[in-house]
């Protein structure tokens, strides 16, 4: 921001612009004309709105990625289930329509076994993509 030859535009502000200029220009102790001239020229400069313009690309690039890759998982975990219930539903006899409580205690112990071998994989940070990828080496 050259301090030599100026030209003057007038020009006007919405009321609440005009309170925030002037409260910015004060509280970092400068003129309101040099806060003006410095938002019009980052505005205008294509190096800044370049520079911008690729960071959001990179990130939107970054974030497209990561979706990807959450897709994935989630088909992937979706696929296990279904493959998981329809093998199940084809071994398991179906019960009678009293089931007993013995039937549905074990059946109690059994789920409470499934979620602490879950909780226990979760803390670790064991997941099924990389056992699925030991197995089969």
């Amino acid at each position: 921001m050259s301090k030599g030859n100026r030209i003057k535009h007038t020009f006007r502000l919405p009321p609440d612009l005009s309170r925030q200029l002037a409260d910015y220009a004060g509280r970092k102790r400068v003129s309101q004309a040099s806060v003006v001239e410095a938002a019009v020229s980052s505005f205008l400069s294509p190096d800044g709105s370049e520079r911008m313009e690729a960071a959001f690309s990179r990130r939107l690039d970054r974030i497209s990625r990561q979706l990807d890759k959450l897709d994935y998982h989630v088909e992937v975990g979706n696929e296990a289930i279904a493959l998981f219930v329809r093998f199940w539903l084809g071994v398991t006899p179906s019960m009678p329509d009293e089931p007993s409580t013995v039937a549905r205690a074990a059946g109690e112990k059994r789920f409470q076994s499934f979620v602490g071998a879950l909780a226990k994989r979760v803390e670790r940070g064991q997941r099924l993509s990389s056992d699925i990828m030991q197995d089969s080496n």
